[in-house]
This record gives C-alpha cells, structure tokens and sequence, in this order.
C-alpha cells in the first residue's frame, strides 16, 4: 500500500502509525461508533457487517492481507457504518485521521488508489443489490465462488472457503439452502470441495449460473 512512498514520506507517516494485533473472533470497530482511523490489515482475515433490529447478521464483505477498511467515515466525517471482526487472528496497522489527511494530501498515487477503491466498492454494492433483487440462490453462490476464486497454476480456487453460515450471511440465504446448493454444484462437476478450499472446476458454467441462465 505505501510502496509509492519516499523514505521521508514513510518517516513522517510511522508517526501516525500504530501496530495492533486481535485475535480471533475480537470487534474491531462497531457500526455507529465515530470514525476515527483507518486500519491497514498486515495479516489475517476480518468480515465486514451489519446487524438488523433482530440481530441477524449480513456480511458485507471480507477482507484479507494488504486490504484496509475505516477510510468512507474518514472522509465524510460520519460515523461507521457497519462492525468490523476478525475471523482469524489478524496483525494491523491503526492510522489515525490526522495521519490519513496527511496521506492524502501528500501522496497524488495514494489518493488515487483510495478513490479507486471507493470506486471498486460502489460497483460490488451494486452487484450485491442486483444480485440479490434478480438472482435466485443458486446464481447467488455461484457469483460468490468465481468472485473468492483465484488462479493458481492454471485452476481456479477459493483458497480460503468461507464456512456455509457465513457464505449464506453473505448472500442473503439459509444455511440450510447454501448446503443444498454447493451439494448440487458439486454433484454436476462445477466444484469440489476440499478440506478449506473449494475448486472452480467449470468456471464458465459458473459464471453463466451467476447471471442467472
């Protein structure tokens, strides 16, 4: 993320800068508390969510390594907007708003790595409200897989597979219904299921799933 940096600019910034370490399971941040840093995930994985009046959770989204969260608050001055906890133990860096501010004004590559990302979270809230408004379950799971999948010697994986509470928090389904649907893909030679990982076996049926066809 600070690869851009000039050895000054990287001394000015460990000012700003603390390191942090959660264990498993631990909040980060709380939906509605003031927004008053940005954290830059080092190592480890945390789910982004929200919580209704019944307190149902719905993941937003996850997050892993060289990934950041914190920054929308930062820059509209409102408070946060959904909960942060890890599901993993996780190695941070705290940067605080002063020491953002700073960031942004100092570094153009810096700010405009941060729009893009704004940019790039517009468009996937934007999918999710598709998905959800027009996609059965099925297409629902299947976007989520090729969307978590990367290339790895010519396969396609899910190196990391959410367990199926969680994929089904994510897509707005049961678990219940999320088990039926990876067992179907599974029976037609789409995925397999290994240990944590999940292999995208036919990623062009998949994708022609999470269109809906």
């Amino acid at each position: 993320m600070f690869a851009s940096f000039s050895d000054p600019q990287l001394q000015t910034l460990l000012g700003f800068v603390q390191h942090r370490s959660f264990p498993r399971n631990a909040f980060i941040v709380h939906a509605g508390e003031d927004t008053d840093a940005l954290y830059v995930i080092l190592a480890g994985r945390v789910k982004v969510l929200i919580t209704d009046d019944d307190g149902h959770e719905v993941i937003l989204s996850m997050l892993g390594p060289n990934e950041y969260f914190g920054e929308m608050g930062l820059l509209d001055d409102q408070p946060r907007s959904a909960s942060v906890e890890t599901v993993e133990p996780c190695q941070m860096l705290r940067m605080s708003k002063a020491g953002f501010i700073s960031l942004l004004q100092n570094n153009f590559e810096m700010a405009m790595l941060i729009i893009r990302n704004l940019v790039k979270r517009l468009r996937d809230a934007d999918r999710q409200i598709e998905s959800l408004a027009l996609i059965d379950v099925y297409g629902r799971v299947a976007r989520l897989l090729i969307d978590l999948a990367e290339e790895i010697d010519g396969r396609w994986v899910v190196t990391r597979a959410p367990p199926k509470q969680e994929i089904a928090r994510m897509i707005g389904a049961s678990r219940e219904m999320v088990s039926r649907v990876v067992k179907g893909l599974q029976q037609k030679g789409l995925i397999r299921a290994e240990k944590r990982r999940i292999i995208v076996l036919d990623r062009q049926s998949m994708a022609r799933h999470a269109h809906g066809r």
